[in-house]
């Protein structure tokens, strides 16, 4: 079979002004970055903004493994079987990152039959969103160091700068560095910190922000440092809020793409879930709940990360109502979770599978927890066996949740009709009774614990002495009703990236505490965690080539 790449190059796609009728979007209404790919403009925005909602599906996945999960391709697929079904659908995902494109992730576009189109244009610069939101970020930077150099009016104390440079990028040599090297007109010598676009407050504002006015005010209120007072300087104090929105004036416009198949999808914004709230934009959300009678979008990683954000995080905020989730694993990887090593997945293995669905049974917990329908889908692998796939089906039906086989990758949205049936039948006999975890009454400690024990099945949670003085400063501070987005790695429920499955007695070790005041949430770093990201010792980047005729190639 032809690589996503290739399959994506041999596509044949509809000007996007012809997918936009589909969603009765006049061309008008349509700001073209060429024939493939638009953002739909404020003013559509405000006429659809009284229709009635459709459903919303979260696709969501159990933690990831070598072996593979395919949650993406699995959100593209359902929404092009609901297309086939004759059901009005549209995809609402995130933005890819370079980091993972040239690093060892690879792309976010799904694969196989199920993909985004224009593939190489949504990795690389789409339509520029994170170059915006990488100058503004750096823009804000500028302005703190400026200021500092030209008398520090606001008594900014240069040990308590707290924000970061950023980059779109794995460039682990930029964690730490030393800025105002040089002579005095060079600025004040300190020492600085880049984390990825992804990792950016401002990102996470883009994607919570509900229009213009929303967004600036939460540009406003970020926490750029501390004075010597021990008082927060905001960026609006910088006088940074008006340059940074301008910069940011086309990126918090949604983005609309389609399907190999034609299935118009809103990609836009796209912070990590392992370090930010890992959801995409407010906006595209609700503009494609007033768009389409269903909307499947997905949050980044492991339910345990991701969906925990979506649910406490941006619906809390955005006032969303999930009607059903979708839980992606593979055969593959609950017997990598039992023991297996990536090279013996290809041979049955009940007994493997039997140690590692656990990790699958912690993920259908936790969601029911939420008080919504779960569906789970088996992304199908041509080595799953008969026995095997029974296993996981009886399994999920004894725990009150629809079960598919989704063939989406080699199919498309033919080999995703057994799971769009299956969605339907959960939407339509199964009430979601949605709440998040956790009440905005608690403290940042007992909601930083509920979630550890709840969510992850942690015995208890450690705080490094630095993170118990944070906390309590951000409690006077009167940020203790935020809610809690945990950076936390994504190959465990735990902290320890090597404890598979489903582990107990563990701890959660939270190093780090601090307020992302513009986005509205309390951000606690666990274990060892990166908001820069490296480099693997084999790059994808190796294999990325353009042709004479300025083909892409490489690029997965």
């Amino acid at each position: 079979m032809k690589s996503d790449i290739e399959i994506a190059q041999n596509a044949e796609m509809l000007p996007i002004t012809e997918v936009a009728k589909e969603l009765d979007i006049d061309a008008d209404d349509l700001e073209l970055y060429g024939k493939y790919k638009a953002k739909i403009s404020d003013n559509y925005l405000t006429k659809i903004k009284d229709n009635k909602d459709g459903k919303l599906i979260l696709v969501t996945a159990i933690n990831p493994t070598p072996a593979g999960e395919g949650k993406t391709t699995t959100s593209v697929g359902l929404g092009q079987a609901l297309g086939k079904l004759g059901k009005k659908a549209v995809i609402a995902l995130r933005e890819p990152s370079l980091g993972p494109c040239f690093g060892v992730k690879g792309g976010a576009a799904g694969g196989g039959m199920s993909q985004l189109v224009p593939m190489e244009d949504l990795n690389l610069h789409f339509t520029g969103d994170f170059h915006a939101i990488t100058a503004a970020n750096n823009l804000c930077a500028a302005l703190l160091d400026n200021h500092i150099h030209q008398g520090n009016e606001l008594g900014i104390d240069t040990r308590q700068i707290v924000w970061k440079r950023c980059l779109d990028m794995n460039d682990r040599a930029l964690r730490n560095i030393v800025v105002g090297m040089g002579a005095k007109v060079d600025g004040f010598v300190r020492e600085d910190h880049f984390v990825i676009t992804v990792a950016s407050e401002i990102m996470a504002v883009l994607c919570l922000a509900e229009d213009m006015e929303d967004l600036k005010r939460r540009l406003d209120r970020m926490i750029v440092a501390y004075n010597y007072d021990g008082e927060p300087v905001t960026a609006g104090q910088l006088k940074a809020t008006g340059a940074m929105a301008a910069l940011l004036k086309d990126a918090i416009k949604p983005n609309l793409i389609q399907t190999l198949e034609h299935t118009p999808a809103i990609v836009h914004g796209g912070p990590f879930a392992n370090i930010a709230h890992g959801c995409n934009s407010v906006r595209a959300t609700k503009a494609a709940l007033k768009m389409a009678d269903y909307v499947v979008t997905e949050a980044g990683f492991g339910a345990d990360l991701g969906a925990e954000k979506f649910f406490d995080i941006k619906c809390r905020q955005a006032g969303l109502s999930p009607d059903a989730v979708v839980l992606v694993a593979t055969i593959r990887a609950l017997k990598y979770n039992g023991g297996v090593s990536k090279n013996s997945l290809d041979t049955e293995n009940l007994a493997a599978l039997e140690r590692g669905i656990v990790n699958l049974e912690k993920h259908i917990e936790n969601l029911h927890k939420f008080g919504v329908p779960v569906v789970v889908t088996l992304n199908a692998f041509v080595s799953d066996t008969q026995a095997e796939i029974d296993f996981v089906k009886k399994f999920c039906n004894d725990r009150n949740c629809d079960f598919a086989i989704s063939k989406v990758w080699e199919k498309g949205g033919e080999g995703g009709i057994e799971l769009a049936n299956a969605v339907l039948n959960t939407l339509k006999t199964k009430a979601s009774h949605f709440a998040p975890i956790y009440g905005s009454h608690l403290s940042i400690v007992e909601k930083i614990i509920r979630i550890s024990k709840a969510i992850y099945g942690a015995q208890g949670v450690a705080f490094a002495p630095a993170a118990v003085k944070q906390i309590e400063k951000l409690e006077k501070m009167g940020f203790g009703k935020l809610p809690i987005c945990m950076a936390k790695n994504q190959y465990s429920l735990s902290d320890d990236p090597t404890l598979l499955g489903r582990p107990k007695g563990f701890t959660i070790n939270v190093r780090e505490v601090y307020v992302s005041a513009g986005a509205g949430f309390v951000v606690a770093l666990t274990g060892a965690v990166m908001t820069m990201p490296g480099l693997p010792k084999e790059p994808a980047a190796y294999n990325i080539d353009v042709t004479n005729e300025s083909l892409i190639t490489g690029l997965f």
